[in-house]
């Protein structure tokens, strides 16, 4: 963050100073609201949570280094207090990133976003200092937390949004004020909250409704949703996609023997190849929109391509692939899920398996309301589809949806198995696994799928594995 005293602080968020003997002091640190990532000169952020209450730790942050807390009441303790910490650390970002002639970067999207986030960080970090979220920090607490970490140097702010009620990205716009606000999709996640992919297009809309004349909106031209958020804005208009007209756009799009997306890249000043590192073709789609905000900010065609070939996935769990000494790759995707993002795993999977013994282990895609039975349903029956050769589904009701839909579309027997939890996914792996096979594991984050992942990665061995 850039430095400030306790005193500008207290009068940015409207607060009232305890306990501090000297309001020239400076903030010099990062503002965290972990007392274990305090450093000297830090802001620590105490949050009532559910089951933790930051204020009790706010002793412990000051003996670390904190210069003060901002808190909801005394501390004890070098202290700005205030009625809401959430708004205070709101205004707080405002005012920093108001004061730094930033390019603000503002991505949302129903899939994607962590991602794409990451490939943008990787494109920007190019051309000059870059800050963006680590993992999927898109709320009213992390979009801030991130935004103050931006300094004098930094050139590019990225910020990823995220939305579960209409209203939630117009709020989070007012914090931060994008001036390139990109829009990746409409899908079905959180459709139980919204009630609809109309709701959902209503609220993703927000952002581009956000911005200044002299901004610009990145939209989906393969999306009819997203491309329709055109008559939204008063910004100008850049469609990325593989529609003919998008102005930054993929052309010749396959995927290698190992499953990695290719593709010819074409941008209003150039064209460019790519061959990517990551895996699946649904990174096509946000690599364009990648390229499009950096080719907004100065990039040429062909050192976005060079970037994209070169760019990997920076946020744990997301595609994350790993092979063990025996020859098994695990595709570890399982920090989200919902029905867009599972089925492009599932074809990524198909790809990456081609000649291969391939796994599906599935559990829950959460939020998804009285559209939970069709869809888990419909990725069953994509499982058998694909040739996928086993599924694993599990949990409760919702993976056993799963398996019938799998079981119904293809009269599977062997081929799929309904397991309790990630404990009994690891003990049937462990004894059915062979060198070769492809396991993907994806789930909703709450049922904690990479557990899976970890447990078979572990001290392996090729003795561990059937058959050797």
């Amino acid at each position: 963050m850039i430095a400030l005293s306790l005193a500008e602080i207290a009068e940015i968020v409207g607060g009232q100073s305890y306990d501090i003997p000297d309001p020239a002091v400076t903030v010099s640190g990062p503002v965290v609201i972990d007392s274990r990532e305090v450093k000297q000169g830090s802001l620590f952020v105490a949050f009532a949570g559910e089951r933790v209450d930051g204020h009790d730790y706010a002793q412990r942050a000051v003996e670390a280094g904190a210069a003060a807390v901002l808190a909801a009441r005394p501390v004890g303790v070098p202290a700005i207090v205030v009625d809401d910490v959430v708004a205070a650390l709101g205004a707080l970002a405002r005012a920093v990133v108001g004061r730094l002639g930033t390019a603000v970067v503002a991505l949302t999207g129903s899939a994607g976003k962590t991602s794409t986030k990451d490939l943008i960080a990787q494109l920007l970090e190019r051309k000059g200092p870059t800050v963006y979220p680590a993992g999927n920090l898109n709320n009213e607490i992390g979009l801030p937390l991130t935004a103050l970490r931006a300094t004098e140097e930094t050139q590019h702010l990225v910020l990823e949004m995220g939305a579960r009620y209409i209203g939630d990205i117009c709020y989070l716009t007012g914090l931060v004020p994008p001036r390139i606000g990109l829009v990746l999709n409409v899908g079905s996640a959180h459709i139980g909250e919204f009630g609809g992919k109309e709701q959902i297009a209503q609220a993703k809309g927000e952002m581009v409704e956000s911005l200044p004349e002299d901004g610009l909106a990145v939209l989906n031209a393969d999306d009819p949703l997203v491309r329709a958020m055109t008559s939204r804005t008063k910004a100008r208009v850049l469609l990325f996609g593989e529609a003919a007209d998008a102005d930054v756009r993929g052309e010749n799009v396959r995927l290698t023997e190992d499953g990695r997306p290719s593709f010819r890249l074409h941008t209003p000043t150039g064209c460019s190849d790519v061959t990517m590192r990551l895996y699946g073709e649904h990174h096509v789609s946000n690599a364009l929109a990648a390229a499009a905000v950096a080719h907004e900010l100065g990039l040429s065609a062909d050192e976005i391509a060079v970037a994209l070939s070169e760019s990997g996935t920076l946020s744990r769990w997301r595609m994350e692939v790993t092979e063990r000494p025996d020859g098994v790759t695990f595709v570890n995707d399982a920090y989200n899920a919902n029905p867009e993002s599972m089925k492009a795993a599932l074809r990524a999977l198909a790809a990456m398996g081609k000649g291969r013994r391939t796994w599906a282990v599935l559990g829950q895609m959460a939020e998804l309301g009285d559209a939970s039975l069709t869809e888990h349903d419909a990725v069953g029956r994509l499982v058998v589809r694909l040739n996928v050769s086993k599924l694993v589904a599990v949990g409760g009701r919702e993976a056993s949806w799963l398996q019938l839909g799998a079981y119904n579309e293809g009269s599977w027997g062997e081929e799929s198995v309904h397991v309790s939890d990630a404990q009994a996914a690891v003990d049937l792996l462990r004894s059915e696994l062979r060198p070769g096979d492809v396991v993907l594991v994806k789930a909703s984050r709450s049922v904690g799928l990479e557990q899976v992942v970890t447990a078979l990665l572990e001290n392996a061995t090729e003795g561990e594995v059937a058959g050797r």
